[in-house]
């Protein structure tokens, strides 16, 4: 078996196996506690674990399900969410929450890497993530050995491969990626990415600049007539 064979195996029945527990984790909180964040009577629970922009006490709640293996998440993320940011974000308008929703064993994997760094680092290396994915998944790309690719941009992260292998194999972290991805689906079936839940509602037209403008002065206004 090849060794990007073992890091799927691995890393997938480890999801799986703790899959149930690893829900209920989420569910709960995870090892953080849970803020109701509460914008025109609709209520989202945000975990001290999520990782967050802007005020909490903004209008609207944006969380934006992605995943790092994504390439419509990557053009999201380079053509439309600086614009997003400046416009909404750093004017007090969105609280953002980036969550990771795993499509495949990979994104677990970068995930629990994510999380390995200083809190701070944690955007700009999904944002590397994004960028450079043509060096590190093989959907898509012709990387011969993932797991290698994972420990290179690890160490462009800051890492050691040592430290990076202690990431990857770091089975809690697993469990909570996966309870993600799990809670998503379950709450508000999610079964693909990027998808932007405004205020707990699914808001399924956010893909171009144009569309997120619409959809989120349309909410803003209806904020503002309450």
């Amino acid at each position: 078996m090849s060794r990007k064979s073992i890091l799927y195996t691995i890393v997938l029945l480890a999801a799986l196996v703790l899959v149930v527990a690893s829900y209920l984790v989420y569910a709960n909180g995870g090892s953080g506690a849970v803020t109701s964040v509460d914008n025109g009577n609709l209520k989202m629970d945000i975990t001290s674990a999520d990782h967050t922009m802007g005020n909490p006490k903004a209008p609207l709640t944006v969380v934006e399900y992605g995943a790092p293996s994504c390439p419509i998440c990557a053009h999201w993320n380079e053509a439309i969410f600086p614009q997003f940011k400046s416009t909404y974000i750093d004017t007090g308008k969105v609280f953002y929450v980036f969550r990771i929703f795993p499509l495949r064993s990979l994104d677990l994997a970068v995930s629990a890497m994510a999380h390995c760094l200083p809190r701070d680092a944690y955007f700009s290396f999904i944002h590397m993530m994004w960028r450079n994915q043509s060096m590190w998944d093989p959907d898509g790309y012709n990387i011969a050995d993932p797991h290698a690719a994972l420990l290179h941009m690890g160490v462009i992260a800051g890492m050691s491969p040592q430290q990076t292998q202690a990431c990857i194999s770091d089975q809690q972290q697993l469990q909570k990626a996966s309870a993600i991805g799990e809670h998503a689906q379950k709450a508000y079936g999610i079964n693909a990415t990027p998808t932007f839940i405004v205020n707990g509602k699914l808001e399924p037209d956010m893909g171009t600049w144009q569309a997120v403008q619409d959809t989120l002065n349309r909410l803003l206004k209806a904020q503002a007539g309450h």
